[in-house]
């Protein structure tokens, strides 16, 4: 006899395809979340539905329109700059932390996270985007296995929060750099292993400040 889903798991569920879909751009910015079409899509009931949105509106990725239900919340470049702002306080301390503190496992941790995402780099270089989901989940593992020596959980969890919006942005813009990203992201790893913590901060600042400006040069953003 079949046992029945258990309701906490069905709604943890429902809540990362549905953060996960807004965040890769498959929900698009200011799009309605009308419940009866999401309750066909992910498979949960309009109750549950709604303690998900609800949530995702304290994340900042929803919007609440109080009687008139939800939507995905929209994207510009002031809000886009303000996240970039933010990750870049946040990685910057981090990245100090992990330095100081980082080991052998940390080292090996990094050097494989950077392996996989030069890989991706690769394929997209070469013009294929059909895979840009996962560049981007290698480009989110290469930062943070960069920070993962940091020390601190609400210091991790909180960064992963602000680059999964930076990324949202990303991912809506479609913004692959090319060549110059992946060598920052390669001369980020050399500087890390060095732990020389100076040039790794001066390459994250030109790292994300080129991102963001290259995304709005795709003109996808409200200014």
């Amino acid at each position: 006899m079949l046992q029945k889903a258990n309701p906490d798991s069905v709604a943890e569920s429902g809540y990362k395809r549905i953060r996960t879909d807004i965040i890769f751009g498959r929900l698009a910015p200011a799009q309605k979340l009308k419940l009866e079409s999401l309750k066909e899509i992910y498979g949960t009931s309009v109750s549950t539905l709604r303690e998900i949105l609800n949530r995702l509106t304290s994340e900042g990725l929803v919007l609440a329109e109080g009687q008139k239900g939800f939507e995905v919340a929209p994207i510009s470049e002031a809000d886009l700059r303000e996240i970039a702002a933010l990750r870049l306080l946040l990685e910057t301390h981090a990245l100090e932390q992990s330095f100081e503190h980082g080991g052998v496992d940390w080292e090996a941790r990094l050097v494989s996270a950077h392996y996989k995402l030069s890989r991706m780099e690769g394929i997209m270089a070469a013009g294929d985007t059909t895979q840009a989901e996962d560049w981007k989940r290698y480009d989110w593992e290469f930062h943070q296995a960069l920070i993962s020596a940091c020390g601190s959980k609400l210091l991790m969890d909180t960064h992963a929060s602000v680059f999964d919006k930076y990324l949202r942005y990303q991912m809506v813009a479609l913004s692959y750099r090319g060549e110059i990203a992946a060598l920052e992201h390669r001369d980020l790893l050399n500087a890390a292993l060095k732990r020389d913590k100076d040039t790794a901060k001066a390459i994250l600042v030109t790292h994300i400040q080129g991102g963001v400006e290259h995304a709005l040069a795709r003109n996808r953003l409200e200014r």
